[in-house]
């Protein structure tokens, strides 16, 4: 018998697209365009996958999986969405979903994971309730991998290794793996060790006994003592030096330190996250960084992307900032973005990553209220010289370079590194195909090749 698959999804295109190619790869499939439809089918058949958008315009897909699992608790589930957050993966998790997809995605991919569904059955769980808000913004691809690995590890009583750019959001990504993970009842505390004195830095982490050294003249229980029964966040710890390391090591492999001074050991139920912008095992080569640190430290690890790898968020991330400032200062009638400021914005390359962006807004709605003047909010962007560093996707620039020409240069850039792929060009750029068309079109650009697939 064929195996019997149904797609749910409000968007007519997506849906029939979905539909036509699950049925030719032999499967039965029967489509429903809104959860009420998905309810009146699922009463009546018994399906051995479920492949649905998590936003439907009378529901959510999480509120679904409850009928699913009374219906037929074997049944597989497969999320698809543009518009993910690590709260719904980690309630997807949670619910023994068996993957969860970012729109947009290829068809083969599609394929690939409903094949690998239909050879596995989650165990039926309890859907899951509405989560609080959420911490991460975004729903490009890249920060969906960031949302499915949290929920994967969170659990896991190992130590994570985040690696990612200044300004990528190293610290929410660690505040999400506490919150999901089974210390999240206990404090969670952060350590940024490229900020302090090395002469201090050991008791900051290990902490010390009184009369330790000249000024220690009371107990101070140091970082992984305060943060007992919860997670610490280790920032920027490529900067521990190598004696440091092994101390770190050691607690990292029996659970056990010795502040400065002390004559015993304590042993200590602290989960450790490590977040670092340098690539650590270019350190363990260069020697600065000891080999069995590394690999303890990085029983597993995640990669947070740069800004302008998944510049389809800007315009989330802008009105998610502009509502906070809107909050904080009291000011409903400040917002309001242009599309070509839009547009200005997915183009540059952004060495401030989120953070920068965050400043970007907060001084716009400070200073004009309003993000709708692409000019103005140029003028707060550090447009790159000939003597400053460039984006590694990108050509070298000039001192009067306009956005227009930086967007025109950075395309042609991608599209010669793609040999005129334009699915390919669009897909790196974070936009829809149809928008990159636009773009050659009116900035006049060559295409190499001019392939589509």
């Amino acid at each position: 018998m064929k195996r019997k698959i149904l797609v749910i999804d409000d968007d007519v295109a997506l849906r029939e697209m979905m539909t036509m190619t699950l049925r030719k790869e032999g499967y039965d499939v029967t489509s429903a365009s809104s959860a009420a439809e998905a309810r009146s089918l699922i009463a009546d058949s018994a399906f051995d996958l479920v492949v649905s958008d998590i936003y439907l315009g009378d529901g959510t897909a999480i509120e679904l999986l409850e009928d699913i699992r009374q219906a037929r608790s074997e049944t597989a589930v497969i999320l698809v969405t543009a518009q993910g957050t690590v709260e719904t993966a980690a309630a997807a998790r949670e619910a023994g979903v068996f993957d969860y997809l970012a729109k947009p995605f290829q068809l083969d991919q599609l394929v690939d994971c409903v094949t690998a569904a239909l050879g596995s059955r989650p165990k039926a769980t309890p859907a899951p309730t509405k989560g609080p808000e959420t911490m991460i913004i975004g729903s490009h691809p890249s920060i969906v991998e960031v949302y499915k690995a949290v929920a994967r590890v969170a659990p896991l009583p190992i130590p994570i290794l985040l690696r990612g750019e200044t300004g990528t959001g190293k610290e929410l990504v660690a505040r999400a793996l506490h919150k999901y993970g089974a210390s999240s009842s206990g404090p969670f505390v952060a350590i940024n060790c490229g900020a302090i004195p090395e002469t201090l830095l050991e008791s900051e982490v290990f902490g010390h006994r009184r009369g330790a050294f000249t000024g220690a003249v009371r107990d101070h229980l140091g970082a992984i003592q305060s943060a007992r029964g919860g997670t610490l966040l280790l920032d920027e710890v490529g900067e521990l030096p190598p004696l440091l390391q092994v101390k770190l090591l050691r607690f990292l492999q029996e659970g056990e330190i010795r502040p400065l001074g002390s004559e015993s050991t304590l042993t200590i139920d602290t989960r450790v996250i490590a977040a670092t912008h340098r690539d650590l095992s270019k350190g363990v080569e260069a020697g600065g960084v000891r080999e069995d640190f590394y690999y303890r430290l990085a029983a597993y690890q995640i990669e947070i992307p740069p800004l302008r790898a998944r510049a389809s968020d800007i315009p989330l991330l802008i009105e998610h900032f502009a509502q906070r400032i809107r909050e904080r200062l009291g000011r409903s009638d400040l917002g309001g973005v242009s599309s070509e400021t839009i547009s200005s914005l997915r183009n540059y390359h952004w060495p401030g990553n989120v953070r920068e962006l965050e400043h970007l807004v907060q001084r716009c709605l400070i200073d004009y209220g309003s993000m709708e003047d692409p000019d103005r909010v140029q003028s707060f962007l550090k447009i790159p010289t000939a003597s400053e560093p460039q984006p590694e996707s990108g050509p070298s620039v000039g001192d009067d370079i306009t956005l227009e020409a930086l967007e025109r240069l950075h395309i042609e850039a991608i599209l010669k590194k793609t040999s005129g792929n334009r699915t390919r060009t669009a897909e790196i750029l974070g936009i829809e195909r149809k928008s990159l068309y636009r773009k050659i079109n009116r900035l006049e650009i060559p295409v190499p090749g001019d392939t589509v697939d």
